[in-house]
């Protein structure tokens, strides 16, 4: 409605922008920042610099140990590597299947992480 009367009262209309942000590595508690490198893939990290980021610097929604793991399953809601999928993958039907399985522990956090390395 405002969109309709605002240009009849000479002003711009006006908009929304919604936008999603990437978490950091570290997790979304924590920022990007160019102080700390490990915290962001950069466009001018090599695969091997990316593959290293991801296997040490991203926070897992994994367990304690395998055992729980395959029991509880993964928590989601804090896995960096599975929220940058959300992003990448662009085969939803793969992310679906990736959602489904880590989260009853089928998956483990180093495939998920795999999986990422290769989309990026």
């Amino acid at each position: 409605m405002t969109r309709d009367v605002a240009h009849k009262l000479k002003y711009m209309k006006p908009a929304n922008i919604y936008s999603t942000f990437f978490p950091a590595l570290q997790g979304a508690r924590s920022k990007m920042s160019s102080s700390n490198e490990n915290s962001a893939i950069l466009l001018t990290d090599t695969p091997k610099q990316v593959a290293t980021k991801i296997n040490k610097y991203a926070l897992s929604g994994g367990r304690q140990t395998i055992e729980e793991h395959r029991k509880l399953g993964a928590d989601l809601s804090v896995d960096v590597p599975y929220m940058w999928l959300t992003f990448f993958l662009e085969d939803d039907d793969l992310l679906e299947d990736i959602r489904v399985k880590y989260s009853k522990g089928e998956l483990l956090t180093g495939e998920v992480k795999k999986v990422l390395i290769e989309q990026i």
